[in-house]
């Protein structure tokens, strides 16, 4: 699964981006709404998504560029954003919204399950996948509890902090891993800080989707179409 932030560094680029990235075999694309406070996200995700709001990128206008990728291409998309997106359209208006354009379902990375019945409510009564997540530090009753309420797949966080910095995929991760599958109903997806065929290797066997972020967009602002087309057909061999 890659991500991008939609508007960054245009809408028209961001399309050119999903188009690369759906030639090249991606099976699932994480598309952001941006937003001025990205808590999960480290410099060079914070950057696009301040860089995409200043350039105009609003919710309204970030929904139908996702109708248009929806309608394009058969990959899944998946709409991800803060709770404040969400709360300020209002979580059922924010359900069909999804519904309409064509998404898969949504990533909201700030709203524990706990405090989420209403939206889990709507995007369950929409047909629509609200992923949910696990850390390191996260109990295993307290997966259980998680992994009931979801939908699609659960993102396991590789490790504590933001996007984007490197991880250690260390005999720990393999555990944590471990811990995540025995807990999950669903598949499980693992990111932050995927860079390289070596962590794909690693999670081989261990989880069912790698999230890449950080590094496609890295890869996109320092060559272009060609390095994220490079990038990706490195981290599939």
């Amino acid at each position: 699964m890659t991500h991008l932030v939609l508007g960054y560094p245009s809408m028209e680029a961001a399309f050119a981006i999903v188009e690369t990235m759906v030639e090249e075999g991606v099976d699932l694309i994480e598309l952001q709404v941006p937003f001025s406070e990205p808590l999960a996200d480290g410099p060079v995700l914070s950057r696009a998504n301040h860089a995409a709001l200043e350039a105009g990128a609003g919710v309204d206008l970030c929904l139908d560029s996702a109708r248009r990728m929806a309608s394009s291409f058969p990959t899944p998309f998946l709409m991800m954003s803060y709770y404040n997106v969400v709360f300020r359209r209002g979580v059922s208006r924010f359900a069909g919204d999804l519904a309409e354009r064509g998404l898969a379902g949504a990533i909201v990375p700030d709203l524990p399950p706990e405090e989420g019945s209403d939206y889990l409510h709507a995007m369950h009564d929409k047909g629509l996948a609200p992923i949910l997540f696990f850390s390191p530090s996260t109990p295993d009753e307290r997966m259980r509890d998680i992994s009931s309420k979801g939908g699609g797949f659960l993102y396991c966080v590789a490790r504590e902090g933001v996007t984007g910095a490197a991880t250690s995929f260390a005999p720990s991760a393999a555990d944590y891993l471990a811990r995540c599958r025995a807990a999950a109903t669903l598949p499980i997806a693992v990111g932050f800080g995927i860079r390289s065929w070596r962590d794909i290797r690693f999670l081989s066997g261990k989880a069912d989707i790698a999230v890449i972020g950080t590094s496609a967009t890295k890869a996109f602002e320092a060559e272009g179409l060609p390095g994220l087309r490079h990038l990706l057909r490195e981290l599939s061999s």
